[in-house]
């Protein structure tokens, strides 16, 4: 029965990487395991020296408190649905949900997909509804502007963050080049007054229909619509996905109302028409590096959904 659910993972694409069921000799999973580790820990060890010591980072903490996977989840590698684990040492995966003991080793269970199957289905949505609309730019990040807007800087989202503009220049900015937001998870946070200022009202019902590939937000999501379904999805996409995200994130600060220079970063002037440009360029940049991303993070997650269909149907007879 594993070996025809397997099946349904290699037939949806010819250019899957690998034929499945892939069965991997300890010393080669053990090797993968140490690299992700090693790739993870300058982001983990960070984040873990900081909380103890109670100091805030304006980027790297938003990878871990927004998107809620902990470091230790980070640092842990999967190698994904399809793949067997050889050897003794596998069995420790056994500690983890989603997997199971075959003849051959250890692996993911496609039984366990049924329960992520609606946020599956909504991952997909998302994903390939934003692959198939255009680009909307012209944003130059002021969502960050919004969520200030009509405040000081005792009310701000982030006191801890000292403003580089002051309040008016703030409501000058946005009320000069305006609002154009998409995303639900930056509109949420917009002040009251900002809201009606943007010509459309994101929703989560509308989130699969608004989502377009120019939005800084929807590409650092990827990282979530990745992690979501570990340990199907594998550490290396997973990965992929957050160092983008941390890319994007440094962006959003940069062309913030804050003041980043105490993290090393100089500001992407948004109020000023030069500074605009600079948003728009970068904005590209992020835009053609998360593109791919999205592409094997949404045919990843098609492979997941049929094999679940495939097993749903091996249930049923």
């Amino acid at each position: 029965m594993q070996t025809s659910v397997f099946a349904a993972w290699t037939d949806v694409s010819s250019t899957a990487p690998a034929q499945y069921p892939q069965v991997v000799r300890p010393e080669e999973w053990q090797a993968r395991a140490r690299a992700h580790a090693a790739r993870a820990q300058p982001w983990v060890d960070d984040r873990i020296v900081r909380r103890a010591h109670d100091r805030k980072h304006a980027i790297n903490d938003f990878l871990f408190e927004y998107y809620p996977y902990s470091p230790t989840k980070l640092a842990t590698w999967h190698p994904g649905h399809g793949v067997v684990l050889e050897g003794p040492d596998a069995k420790a995966y056994l500690q983890y949900s989603g997997y199971i003991a075959t003849q051959e080793g250890v692996t993911t269970d496609s039984g366990a997909l049924r329960k992520h199957r609606a946020r599956l289905d909504l991952a997909l949505r998302i994903l390939t509804g934003t692959m198939s609309r255009p680009a909307g730019t012209g944003c130059f990040g002021l969502h960050e502007w919004a969520m200030v807007y009509g405040q000081d800087q005792e009310q701000v989202r982030h006191a801890y963050l000292p403003l580089r503009v002051s309040p008016a220049q703030v409501t000058a900015t946005v009320d000069d080049v305006g609002l154009r937001c998409t995303h639900i998870d930056a509109y949420r946070f917009f002040t009251p007054q900002a809201k009606p200022l943007n010509p459309i009202e994101p929703t989560r019902e509308t989130q699969p229909d608004l989502e377009q590939p120019g939005c800084l937000h929807a590409g650092m999501d990827l990282y979530k619509y990745a992690f979501w379904f570990s340990p199907f999805v594998g550490s290396d996409l997973i990965m992929d996905c957050f160092e983008n995200s941390v890319m994007i994130r440094e962006l959003d600060m940069r062309a913030s109302p804050y003041d980043m220079a105490p993290f090393g970063l100089t500001p992407v002037r948004v109020e000023t028409a030069e500074g605009r440009r600079e948003y728009a360029d970068a904005q590209h940049e992020l835009m053609v590096r998360s593109d791919p991303l999205r592409e094997r993070l949404a045919k990843t997650l098609q492979l997941l959904a049929n094999c679940d269909e495939h097993a749903a149907g091996l249930e049923d007879h």
